[in-house]
């Protein structure tokens, strides 16, 4: 069965974008243009390019038209998403190298922020998710047992982090720190970093009905990462 409208335009655009037919911040096609091009409704050919301008491939200029973005990878910063699901969005390939899994013993700090007691046992993982191959995460996660207790034998290729634990322990709610940072020798090298490339880096802790599930640094290369989002301000 092929693919329906709206999906064979964000595969055009992609693959577009991808060839380096479409460079950054070249105009593409109208709504009525593709909606020409592929035979179908102004609404099946808007709803493609919205969906592409919410995954950060594409961007509206109100009165200008639709461009490419710039090319970095991005995240929202109003929610919180699967990083698999952002990069296959954008029509590209997803991977994960798995660094280490293990179990560790609580210091003071892990236990205030997990709230859990100092020296009790804690889940941690260290990944790196890349997008065609390149990384544009380093993930450092610490998982409190009492709310996942099989945290370490989750396939990691079959399931992000966040997936697993979104259903062991459903998200309620969320906390971060968003902040620069400057990376040391091993961490240049683990997310391939031009030299004195500086990173952003979120600090993010999650919590279910039950308490604080995990904490978690994820690291990014500032030249292939970015946060966006928008939202409506209602004046009273």
């Amino acid at each position: 069965m092929a693919p329906a409208k709206f999906e064979q335009i964000k595969q055009y655009i992609c693959q577009q974008v991808d060839s380096g037919q479409w460079q950054e911040n070249a105009k593409v096609p109208s709504e009525n243009a593709l909606s020409q091009q592929f035979v179908c409704s102004r609404m099946t050919a808007r709803r493609a390019i919205t969906e592409l301008c919410e995954t950060g491939l594409l961007v509206r200029s109100q009165g200008r038209g639709t461009f490419v973005a710039t090319l970095k990878s991005q995240s929202s910063l109003m929610e919180i998403r699967n990083i698999c699901d952002e990069i296959r969005e954008r029509g590209h390939h997803y991977s994960v190298k798995v660094i280490e899994l293990k179990e560790i013993a609580a210091n003071q700090e892990l236990a205030i922020t997990l709230e859990v007691d100092e020296g009790s046992t804690v889940y941690t993982s260290s990944l790196i998710h890349l997008e065609n191959d390149l990384p544009v995460q380093l993930e450092l996660r610490y998982v409190n047992p009492n709310m996942v207790g099989k945290y370490l034998e989750n396939d990691f290729s079959k399931h992000t982090p966040h997936e697993f634990l979104s259903m062991a322990a459903p998200l309620t709610e969320a906390e971060h720190i968003i902040e620069a940072i400057m990376p040391n020798a091993t961490l240049s090298q683990q997310l391939q970093l031009a030299p004195n490339e500086p990173c952003l880096e979120i600090k993010r802790r999650t919590f279910s009905s039950k308490g604080v599930v995990s904490f978690a640094r994820l690291i990014h290369p500032s030249s292939r990462f970015r946060l966006g989002g928008r939202f409506s301000v209602t004046n009273t």
